[in-house]
């Protein structure tokens, strides 16, 4: 999802008052948090995360490059409910069933009636409050746990509870968001602590400008931050869906619980998440985006795009015969465990020099790889070689955690103080030197990362790392405590990240700030999908940012 810009006329977002002291009229939350269920009426709420690709942009698209991906504390929710709170009488006889979506910071809400024979919907409001992300999310996860749930029982009270119908909220939190121009609007300095005073899921901005100056009105689009906020929504909804009717056990996220989702309801929420999404935007892709919102950080090696045949040739007709093909074909996705070492911290910026286009980019790409096949598949083989690297070394400092706990902490934080080319220097036994060499290993690794990526983009004739990208990332990597700074995914001007050592993290946000980049919140989270406890509008702080700490 590359990000889109909002225009910077008549922002309607206000943001809080407190905000470095300004008289800046309030910003109120964009809805209330529902009720707690009465009499037995049940409701469920699960969240996926959003992502970051910090290594293996466009290999990832092909088997069997893998690719390093985190996951992030942006979190999508999907709240279900049923809609009535007792069955009709004559429901037994209903063919069609209710279904609602909100999505409150859209101010946007679509009525559906649901299918009960085919699990397909027939919209009943207005068009432009449907989003099809939603929309196949909705119809893969009823056609899924109308084919996996056999037991008679079980599937009568699937029927009941369908024939309740079903009220779907879905909120996103803010990181998804850009909220730059706003900022920009009121004259706010571009600081961390301006994106902390506005309130958890914030109404968001339309873009509403015209498209390059030919009349035609833009589709309303929102401005965002590159964190994949479709895949996100569509696994939390999935995840929802699929465990409020009974077809998977999640596990509840924020306290203990009793009840574990095995492997196998993981893979299965990922399984209709992957299909649903494809379906949505029209392609089969590489899938890392889903699969971190599910299976949380990992390292990823894309499916097969063969599994999804059926579902592309089909599409939304013949549903429930797709989804049962779907659900036994063999995914061969792999997925190794994979986070940030220990008191390593992601930080991401967003430049807001935008216009990045993920689709033209990667389209150009596989352009160059087909009239110079040479050239390409030896900058490809470079880059495997050194992405490999920096994963060894990045999984070498983790297990020199848990084995030299003291000599890593005292090595980390002595590291954040200073600048790469004094790491040496704080070595004082042969684990210390252990933990630097690997330190120093992982730095180069990535610096010919970028190379390759920037040789790549040159001859692809893309911005994958722009010049303006490469000065500001040059200076981030020479400050003390940073081990890496680069573009994530498939690159461009919408976004920069880096991962900093100790306490580092914030020194760096200030130096971002002061060059008109805008330091966002998003820390890495590696938990996927999760059942959450309760609406999390409850929360006085979003999950998100509760834990963050801004120096």
């Amino acid at each position: 999802n590359a990000a889109r810009r909002l225009p910077v006329h008549q922002p309607p977002l206000l943001l809080g008052s407190s905000a470095v002291g300004r008289n800046v009229p309030p910003c109120v939350p964009c809805c209330t948090p529902l009720q707690s269920p009465r009499g037995g009426r049940p409701w469920k709420v699960a969240s996926a995360p959003g992502k970051v690709l910090v290594a293996g942009g466009y290999l990832v698209l092909e088997r069997p490059n893998p690719g390093l991906v985190l996951s992030t504390t942006a979190r999508f929710y999907a709240i279900v409910r049923p809609i009535h709170d007792e069955l009709s009488p004559d429901s037994w006889a209903w063919a069609w069933a209710d279904v609602k979506v909100t999505s409150p910071q859209l101010s946007r809400e679509a009525a559906y009636k649901l299918s009960i024979k085919n699990s397909t919907l027939q919209l009943t409001s207005a068009r432009e409050s449907t989003n099809p992300f939603v929309e196949q999310a909705i119809q893969f996860s009823i056609a899924a746990a109308k084919v996996s749930i056999t037991d008679k029982e079980k599937k009568d009270a699937l029927d009941k509870l369908l024939l309740r119908g079903l009220n779907i909220t879905i909120l996103g939190s803010n990181d998804f968001y850009s909220y730059r121009k706003q900022i920009e609007a009121r004259g706010l300095p571009l600081t961390p602590e301006v994106l902390l005073s506005l309130p958890p899921f914030c109404s968001i901005t339309f873009n509403s400008e015209v498209a390059n100056g030919t009349g035609e009105i833009c589709k309303p689009e929102v401005a965002k931050t590159g964190l994949g906020s479709s895949a996100a929504m569509t696994a939390s909804v999935v995840a929802a869906l699929l465990h409020y009717l009974g077809a998977v056990n999640l596990s509840c996220s924020g306290q203990s619980s009793s009840v574990t989702a095995t492997g196998r309801d993981f893979d299965f929420v990922h399984a209709i998440a992957q299909s649903a999404h494809c379906i949505a935007q029209g392609k089969i892709g590489s899938g890392f985006d889903v699969s971190a919102a599910v299976y949380g950080s990992h390292r990823y090696t894309r499916f097969s795009p063969e599994i999804l045949s059926s579902a592309q040739v089909i599409g939304g007709s013949c549903l429930p015969d797709v989804v049962a093909d779907i659900v036994t074909r063999r995914w061969d996705h792999e997925k190794t465990q994979f986070s940030l070492p220990p008191l390593m911290c992601l930080l991401l910026g967003e430049p807001g020099t935008g216009g990045s286009s993920t689709p033209s980019m990667v389209g150009s790409v596989k352009q160059w790889q087909k009239s110079d096949p040479q050239k390409a598949t030896d900058t490809w083989s470079k880059l495997g070689m050194a992405n490999s690297v920096l994963e060894n070394q990045l999984r070498s400092l983790s297990k020199l955690s848990e084995d030299h706990w003291d000599a890593y902490e005292s090595v980390v934080r002595s590291c954040s103080r200073l600048t790469f080319m004094k790491w040496t220097e704080v070595a004082t036994n042969q684990q210390q030197e252990l933990i630097v060499k690997s330190l120093l290993a992982a730095r180069d690794a990535f610096l010919e990362i970028r190379l390759h990526m920037r040789e790549m983009g040159v001859a692809a004739g893309v911005p994958i790392e722009p010049e303006s990208q490469t000065q500001l990332l040059d200076a981030t990597m020479n400050m003390e405590g940073v081990l890496l700074a680069g573009v994530p995914g498939a690159g461009g001007f919408d976004a920069v990240f880096s991962v900093t050592l100790g306490e580092a993290s914030g020194a760096v946000a200030n130096a971002w700030s002061s060059v008109g980049v805008l330091p966002l919140l998003v820390r890495e989270d590696s938990r996927g999908v999760s059942l959450e406890a309760g609406d999390p509008r409850t929360e006085e702080v979003s999950t998100a940012v509760s834990s963050i700490q801004i120096s």
